[in-house]
C-alpha cells in the first residue's frame, strides 16, 4: 500500500504505482509516473515529463525533470526517463531533453551523490556511481559501471566507454575510452581500472591486454590511427580489445588526454 503525506503536493493526474512513499513537503506536478516501490523525501520535486521506474530513492531537495538550462529549448514537452533501483541524492538536478519528446536517461541501479547535476539529452548507463557535485553538461552518454568521482566535470557531447574512472576534479573535454582511468587536469591517461574489472571478476590475462592496449594509444607517441593498427596485431582478439577499438572508431579519434597527430604520422 503506498504511502503519501497529506502534506505533499500531487497532481491529480500524476500517475502513482503500488507500495510508493511520498513524504510531507515533496510536490509531484502532471504529467509524472512514478513506478512501485519508489520513495520520494520531502521537499523533492518530480516535474512534467518524469518517468520514473521501481524502487528508486529520491532524497530531500532533488529535481527531477527540470527544464532544460539552453536557450534552443522553446517550451517543447519532452522526457527524463529513469530506470528501477537507483538512489539520487540530495540536490540532484536533472533536466529533461531539449527536443520534443527527447529523453535525458538513467538506467538502472545507479548510485547519484549529492548536488549532481544532469544536463538534457544525457543518458547514464547501469551501475553508475557520480560522486558529489559532479556535473554533465549536456548530450553526454556515460557507460555501464563507470565512476566519476567528485567535482569531475564533463563537457558537452563527451561519451565516457563503460567500466571507466574519472578521478575527482577532472574536466573531461573529450571521450574517454572503456577501462581506463583519467586523472588530474588537463586531463590525462591515468592507468587501467584494474581494482574495478578485479571485483567484476574479469581475469587477469584481459586486465593485461586491455593495459597493452592502452601502452600504444596513450604511452608510443605515435597517431591513433597508427595505434589501432598496432593493437590488431599485437594484443589478442578479445570483447574487451574489440570493444576499445570499436569506441575509437566510432568517435572520429577524439580521445581525451591525446593530442591528434596526422592520422598518417608513422
Amino acid at each position: 500500500m503506498s504511502i503519501l503525506s497529506n502534506l505533499a503536493f500531487i497532481h491529480p493526474e500524476a500517475k502513482i504505482g503500488k507500495d510508493v512513499i511520498v513524504d510531507a513537503f515533496a510536490y509531484i506536478d502532471k504529467n509524472v509516473e512514478i513506478g512501485d516501490g519508489t520513495h520520494i523525501h520531502p521537499h523533492a520535486s518530480i516535474l512534467p515529463g518524469a518517468r520514473i521506474g521501481k524502487n528508486n530513492e529520491i532524497f530531500e531537495n532533488a529535481i527531477i525533470s527540470a527544464t532544460p538550462q539552453d536557450f534552443r529549448w522553446k517550451g517543447e514537452d519532452s522526457f527524463v526517463i529513469i530506470g528501477d533501483n537507483n538512489k539520487i541524492r540530495e540536490q540532484v538536478i536533472i533536466n529533461r531533453s531539449i527536443d520534443s519528446n527527447g529523453e535525458t536517461k538513467i538506467g538502472n541501479n545507479s548510485f547519484i551523490m549529492a548536488q549532481t547535476h544532469i544536463g538534457h539529452d544525457s543518458e547514464i548507463g547501469n551501475y553508475c556511481v557520480l560522486g558529489n557535485a559532479v556535473k554533465v553538461a549536456g548530450n553526454v552518454k556515460i557507460g555501464n559501471y563507470t565512476i566519476l568521482s567528485s567535482n569531475a566535470l564533463v563537457h558537452e557531447k563527451c561519451h565516457i566507454g563503460e567500466w571507466s574512472l574519472i578521478k575527482g576534479g577532472c574536466r573531461v573535454n573529450g571521450n574517454v575510452p572503456p577501462f581506463a582511468v583519467m586523472a588530474h587536469n588537463p586531463i590525462s591517461y591515468f592507468g587501467v581500472n584494474a581494482y574495478v574489472l578485479k571485483r567484476a571478476k574479469k581475469p587477469d590475462h584481459i586486465i593485461d591486454d586491455i593495459a597493452k592496449c592502452y601502452r600504444h594509444i596513450y604511452q608510443t607517441g605515435t597517431s591513433v590511427f597508427n595505434a589501432l593498427q598496432r593493437i590488431k596485431d599485437d594484443v589478442e582478439e578479445s570483447p574487451e580489445r574489440d570493444a576499445i577499438i570499436m569506441f575509437i572508431n566510432s568517435h572520429d579519434m577524439n580521445l581525451a588526454a591525446v593530442p591528434l597527430k596526422d592520422t598518417y604520422d608513422y
